[in-house]
């Protein structure tokens, strides 16, 4: 005998003679299950719909309806089709109990019935649809399981693949870009440029030393990056640009430390990590500010024993990474706040270089210009025109929110308008307001550096129509990583106007 406990199992009893109800309603009483009672095949379809009853137990010899046409609208009822019919006859001829089964009943129990039999029979069904319901929810878990893990498998694999197409960008690097920033980069005579040329100089034999580069956006850090390790003796090595706020998350420690096969869903292969590639080189890491606080932690274990852990190794590996990192964040702040760790501050700002923002150094904007002029003019075929005088005072005049990197693209687009003519001041469109370039507020006031931030990201969004991600987004527009532009309207509250 079984030990499922099938007590509270509902049965409905279908049968036109009142006395065979009755003796068949006390044997399974005793069983403790739910009984319900039919006397008729209408009344019995009534309730097999609205009471769900876990087995039937129907007669065939009933006036109006007989069992045999019960059982087959049952059936073919969505709602009753699964509950299991076990027919009481008088007939046990075999044409009859086709019958029967070619209605689809289960079972039959021929009158006369003994008690222990119809006892036996229905615990026997009630036992089997119990244990197929039970499977049945055991295989719909398993298929929920089975999906959940396969989109696992299937997440891991494009984070994966995003990972490998990062590490291919590094072997890949863009020659053409390399050429056009690093020697506009270094183009100018002012003294804010010149504290930097002389930076590189004094760090030319200290390739081991650590660099924080700060200073605003597009002012050319990592040019300074490069320029740290080309004019240094690891210039043979690799050079390995990192933009931290644009790491996924949940593969930033794969992607900086490395991993071994079968360290993770979609592992089906060791893969080197940023330190790793960037061994004997030069790794920087842009927007350091950005980066998760967990992986502070391991990245300052990094810098000081010299020592990285894949994913899934049981052994470290020992690199020679030189580290330059850059921000354009107060870090200071950020430590205040506990989004950034002090003692990896101390580590990585063993030395600093500031790059000072365009309107600092307005004497190099027209020598920047002329040189992004010859530069696009090359690359689209044209002889290099003239910059009239009117458009360079345009640009003089102008604030730069977005500093050397704006200055580029204002002047590509005017090359581009100009058809490789002349540039004229109707060529030369700002991104902030042409209405008036000096960045006052409404009372005639100078406006901080923050403000004049917040109204050129709102003026680039509206040219954009708001779109952040894609081609022709408001990303793409200003030259940053999507990421750092929404960080940037969360900083600063911006939201689309309903």
């Amino acid at each position: 005998m079984s030990d499922l406990d099938l007590s509270g199992a509902k049965i409905l009893l279908v049968d036109d003679n009142p006395t065979n109800l009755k003796v068949l309603w006390q044997a399974l009483e005793e069983e403790a299950y739910e009984i319900m009672a039919a006397t008729s095949g209408q009344q019995a379809l009534d309730l097999a719909q609205s009471g769900a009853p876990d087995l039937i137990l129907l007669d065939v010899m009933m006036p109006y309806m007989d069992g045999f046409e019960t059982c087959r609208r049952l059936k073919a009822n969505p709602q009753t089709a699964a509950i299991p019919v076990l027919f009481i006859t008088a007939r046990d001829e075999t044409e009859a109990l086709v019958e029967g089964f070619n209605a689809g009943g289960f079972d039959y129990i021929v009158k006369p019935f003994r008690s222990a039999e119809v006892l036996a029979r229905t615990r026997t069904h009630l036992e089997r649809t119990h244990l197929a319901k039970a499977l049945a929810a055991k295989n719909g878990e398993l298929q929920d399981k089975n999906a959940q893990l396969q989109e696992e498998i299937d997440h891991r694999r494009r984070l994966t693949s995003e990972r490998d197409q990062l590490s291919a960008r590094l072997d890949l690097a863009d020659e053409r870009e390399s050429a056009r920033w690093g020697v506009a980069g270094f183009v100018g005579k002012s003294a804010g440029m010149q504290q930097i040329l002389d930076g590189i100089a004094r760090l030319q034999h200290h390739d081991t030393l650590s660099v924080l580069i700060t200073g605003e956006s597009g002012t050319g850090k990592e040019l300074i990056a490069r320029g740290l390790h080309f004019s240094s003796p690891r210039k043979g090595g690799p050079f390995v640009p990192v933009n931290c706020s644009a790491v996924p998350g949940e593969l930033s420690e794969s992607l900086f430390f490395g991993h071994k096969k079968g360290a993770f869903t979609g592992a089906d292969k060791d893969r080197s990590g940023y330190f790793e590639l960037a061994d004997g080189g030069t790794l920087f890491l842009d927007e350091i500010g950005d980066m998760p606080a967990a992986l502070q932690a391991k990245l300052l274990r990094v810098l000081e024993d010299g020592e990285v852990m894949p994913v899934g190794a049981a052994k470290g590996k020992h690199v020679d990474v030189r580290v330059l990192a850059a921000t354009n964040v107060d870090l200071q702040q950020g430590i205040a706040d506990g989004r950034f760790r002090q003692d990896l501050y101390f580590r990585l700002a063993r030395y600093t270089v500031e790059s000072p923002p365009l309107r600092e150094r307005r004497e190099d904007i027209p020598t920047l210009a002329e040189h992004f002029l010859t530069l696009f003019a090359r690359e689209m075929g044209y002889a290099a025109p003239q910059l009239s005088c009117e458009a360079l005072m345009v640009l003089e005049d102008y604030a730069f929110p977005g500093n050397v990197r704006e200055l580029k693209n204002i002047v590509e687009r005017s090359l581009i308008e100009s058809g490789g003519r002349e540039i004229r001041p109707e060529h030369v469109h700002l991104l902030a307001s042409t209405e008036n370039s000096t960045p006052l507020d409404g009372d005639g006031e100078l406006l901080t550096l923050v403000e004049q931030e917040k109204r050129h990201i709102l003026r680039a969004l509206e040219l954009t129509d708001w779109v952040v991600e894609g081609r022709g987004g408001t990303a793409q527009l200003l030259d940053i990583n999507p990421g750092t532009l929404r960080s940037r309207m969360k900083k600063y509250g911006i939201a689309r106007p309903r």
